[in-house]
């Protein structure tokens, strides 16, 4: 690692996939009336606005920022048919055939992502090149294995990749084995939620930036209230994920997990020549609490997580946080030590949803059943949020979505404070302990 201090950490408070928009749509004004309104415009209320105006609502959507700036357009941009913690947990919890509608659903979401970026042309860097669960140690072998195989019996398109097979695909050393998800890939995140926002807007959507929502009350209409003005409605979407504890609907439902990124300045040529990598599938590591790592065209390298950060109440945990990038960059001078000259040009952050059982959450409520909810993508929000859209505008319409089946279950709440802080640091020590451990074993090797 280099000598910098904690003071000249480079960091952006969004992140640099995406910027305020040039043509702002501004804030709301006055009191409007519409058949849906959408409260967020991230991956989930761009979708579902835009479902519901191929069906001939009007919708209005409004944004406490610009549209991607939250989460939509701080990830790190991988399209992955994951779903859950993981396999052995989802038989574990759910059973075979409640686990193999879950996989259904998560290639489900993939394969809408990829027709919504097609349909709309979207330009946003998406490069279809799998995704690889990556073992850094050699007791993850049998455990990726076991995980493969169960996963392709339960229709996952997915195979189980060898030491020698991960050398002949080029991946980097530091990884050793791997379970290869074939759908999906990487894509430019900030690119991609901007261009659901032209196409919102070209669709008919109303879109008010800089309207925060102060105040949503449910009776045989919906009112939205922000500081500028009141939107009355039949329905009201929540797609507010890790910022739903703030809109005082389903507070407990989710909670907001703080997770760190970085980028790297680009690799020279004799960089990525002995990087390899000629696949460009994104990477997840195998630990519990996962590393991922990706390439860009910009031939920059985006990595994070690691470290997870929840505040009290289930506030937004600070972005800034020098211990949480310090052990990133750790992680990845220990995957990629041969780029020990490469200098992170930025670290950069955003929450994501976490439901108690790590699945997305689609319900209904109000006393006239017309505020729905769609939340909890537990980091795989990409794929999954986009097709939450179209599944909260069937619902709207009164009609059910194909792929709600594998979703409707009972919904458990997180417990309340102080109990939901305490258990929160207790599975994060726990986690970041056996981690910590992994690390050190590789360490010894």
């Amino acid at each position: 690692m280099d000598d910098r201090s904690p003071g000249v950490l480079p960091f952006e408070e969004i992140s640099p996939w995406v910027r305020a928009p040039e043509d702002p749509t501004g804030p709301l004004t006055g009191d409007l009336r519409a058949d849906v309104v959408v409260i967020g415009a991230g991956y989930t209320g761009l979708s579902t606005a835009l479902s519901l105006r191929a069906q001939g609502a009007d919708v209005v959507v409004l944004e406490q920022g610009f549209a991607g700036s939250g989460a939509s357009g701080r990830n790190a941009g991988h399209v992955a048919p994951t779903i859950g913690k993981d396999i052995p947990s989802l038989l574990r919890f759910f059973g075979s055939e409640r686990a193999a509608k879950l996989v259904r659903f998560a290639d489900a979401a993939v394969a809408y992502a990829e027709e919504v970026i097609r349909k709309h042309e979207i330009d946003c860097e998406y490069e279809p090149n799998g995704t690889v669960f990556a073992g850094v140690h050699p007791k993850h072998e049998a455990r990726l294995r076991s995980a493969a195989e169960s996963a392709a019996g339960l229709g996952a398109h997915v195979r189980f990749l060898s030491e020698g097979e991960m050398r002949e695909r080029t991946l980097p050393a530091a990884f050793r084995c791997g379970v290869l998800e074939e759908r999906g890939g990487i894509l430019h995140p900030g690119r991609y939620v901007l261009g659901l926002r032209r196409a919102a807007l070209a669709a008919g959507a109303r879109l008010y930036e800089g309207s925060a929502l102060s105040e949503l009350t449910a009776g045989p209409r919906v009112t939205a209230r922000t500081d500028g003005g009141t939107v009355t409605a039949d329905f009201a979407v929540l797609a507010t994920n890790a910022y739903t504890p703030a809109s005082g609907w389903k507070p407990r439902l989710v909670a907001p997990l703080r997770v760190s990124l970085f980028e790297t300045e680009p690799l020279y040529e004799s960089q990525r020549d002995e990087l390899g990598w000629s696949g460009r599938e994104g990477i997840y590591t195998a630990h519990e609490i996962l590393e991922s790592y990706r390439l860009t065209v910009r031939h920059t390298l985006v990595g994070g997580s690691k470290v997870v950060r929840y505040a009290w109440g289930s506030g937004l945990a600070a972005g800034y946080d020098p211990a949480a990038f310090r052990a990133i960059e750790a992680a990845f001078r220990e995957r990629f030590p041969f780029l020990r000259g490469l200098r992170v040009a930025r670290f950069w952050g955003g929450w994501i949803g976490l439901t108690p059982d790590f699945l997305p959450a689609l319900g209904v409520g109000g006393s006239h059943r017309n505020v729905l909810f769609g939340v909890g993508y537990a980091g795989h929000g990409v794929p999954q949020a986009t097709l939450m859209g179209a599944m909260l505008a069937e619902r709207i319409q009164g009609r059910e979505h194909e792929a709600e089946a594998a979703l409707q279950r009972r919904l458990f709440s997180w417990p309340p404070e102080p109990l939901r802080w305490a258990a929160a640091k207790l599975v994060e020590g726990a986690l970041t302990a056996l981690d910590r451990r992994t690390d050190r074993q590789i360490g010894a090797m």
